[in-house]
């Protein structure tokens, strides 16, 4: 019988006491014995109560904490120290305030344990992005406190369901076929191996804004050669919170020029035109429909031509 891969969870957070509180809950829950996973919670400054709630687990997970000071935004960097401890052979990045199913984190494992290669694997998030009236409904209608009648409740009724459900419905959840498959890749519950995560560097730390650090990561795994796939059994619950999604995203605009200087493959210089003229439904359908070259094969091309030219990035 193959041995079961120890996990490693790893949570940033920022004052979100609270909500990194119900996400521990949830932690504490899950089905796999506690022995065969630790949760490692990277605070990136925080002034409120985290450092207590995180305490206040100790009896129930194996939990480590980490402070880092408040520099301004450094998700990036809080993920990479999450790595650099963690004793995992899977990585499975969430953020505070999103509340799993308790088998999402074995369903984690097991898509990697029954993988013929690396991974990186998708989780489903029901609510992502829910915001005014619609997150308050949410909010009375949900018992967070059962996050799996919760979850049952919403796969039945169709209701609050992952923001990207349309494109996995399209692709039959078959993203690896997909010339960017790592558009959809949110770090709000995915996994990687560890082994790739450190051998492609981690996070880019020079991101220093909302939006765009973890489909970079996403892009370097697939460039690697690691396959992507979709699980819904590995669910979640993104329990809303009053964040501006619309300012979010024009944060992110930012971070999408960096990457698209960053490669300068056909690819990734489409990035920019996310939340305008693109989003992550029709980027895809853009690159087929352009016919561009996918970034390996890209990069192969300009590996071959002439020495005269320059190579790609």
């Amino acid at each position: 019988m193959a041995t079961v891969p120890r996990c490693s969870v790893v949570i940033p957070t920022y004052n979100r006491a609270e909500l990194l509180r119900r996400t521990l809950d949830s932690l504490s829950a899950q089905d796999l014995p506690r022995t065969a996973f630790e949760v490692l919670v990277v605070d990136d400054g925080s002034s409120d109560a985290t450092a207590e709630v995180v305490q206040g687990f100790g009896d129930r997970l194996d939990v480590k904490y980490f402070f880092q000071p408040d520099e301004g935004w450094r998700v990036a960097q809080a993920r990479n120290v999450g790595i650099a401890h963690a004793t995992g052979e899977v990585c499975v990045f969430v953020d505070s305030g999103v509340v799993l199913h308790s088998g999402c984190l074995r369903a984690h494992v097991q898509s990697h344990q029954q993988a013929a290669g690396p991974v990186a694997v998708v989780g489903y998030v029901y609510g992502w992005g829910r915001e005014g009236s619609d997150a308050q409904e949410m909010i009375r209608t949900l018992d967070f406190d059962d996050p799996d009648a919760s979850i049952e409740l919403m796969r039945q009724t169709g209701r609050w369901v992952d923001v990207r459900e349309s494109f996995y419905a399209r692709q039959a959840d078959d993203v690896d076929r997909l010339p960017a498959p790592w558009i959809v890749y949110w770090t709000c519950n995915v996994s990687a191996p560890m082994e790739q995560l450190r051998s492609i560097g981690g996070f880019d730390e020079q991101i220093r804004s909302w939006g765009g650090e973890d489909i970079d990561l996403g892009y370097r795994l697939h460039r690697e050669g690691v396959r992507f796939l979709v699980n819904r059994s590995a669910s979640s619950i993104h329990y809303p919170h009053g964040s501006d999604l619309a300012a979010s995203m024009i944060q992110a605009r930012g971070v999408h020029r960096y990457l698209a200087q960053k490669y300068g493959t056909p690819v990734t210089k489409l990035l920019p035109l996310l939340g305008g003229a693109l989003n992550f439904h029709t980027f895809n359908e853009v690159i087929t429909a352009r016919g561009l070259p996918g970034c390996a094969e890209y990069l192969r091309q300009q590996a071959a031509a002439p020495a005269a030219q320059a190579p790609g990035q």
